[in-house]
């Protein structure tokens, strides 16, 4: 069974840092591709980062520049790395999967929550 597990989350000031992590177990890890989403309260779920089977990523555009998105292969896990964070990076965040061929994800994790106080 796919099953995906977050953790990092909590509570820091603005301009701090926190690394999430996506723990994966079930499958293949490096045959799927990643991202992390997050949604505020009152808002719609959005895509933050991915990451492709080969490594390659993409950013919204609000946090260009101050996350990072990662994977190890080897030990089966996502992370994002958060700098400089603000107040709207607030958010209840999650990790997903999919096959690299399809483009809807299809696991979930339950989710990790951030939140960054001014």
């Amino acid at each position: 069974q796919v099953q995906l597990v977050e953790s990092g989350g909590g509570s820091v000031q603005s301009g701090g840092s926190l690394r999430l992590s996506c723990a994966a177990s079930g499958y293949t890890h490096s045959s799927y591709c990643m991202g992390w989403f997050r949604q505020a309260p009152g808002k719609e779920r959005e895509g933050v980062a991915h990451i492709d089977s080969n490594g390659r990523t993409s950013y919204a555009d609000s946090v260009k520049g101050r996350f990072t998105i990662s994977r190890d292969n080897a030990k089966n896990t996502l992370f994002l790395q958060m700098n400089s964070l603000k107040p709207e990076d607030t958010a209840m965040y999650y990790c997903a999967a999919r096959w690299c061929t399809v483009r809807e994800y299809s696991t979930w994790g339950q989710g990790t929550q951030v939140t960054v106080s001014s």
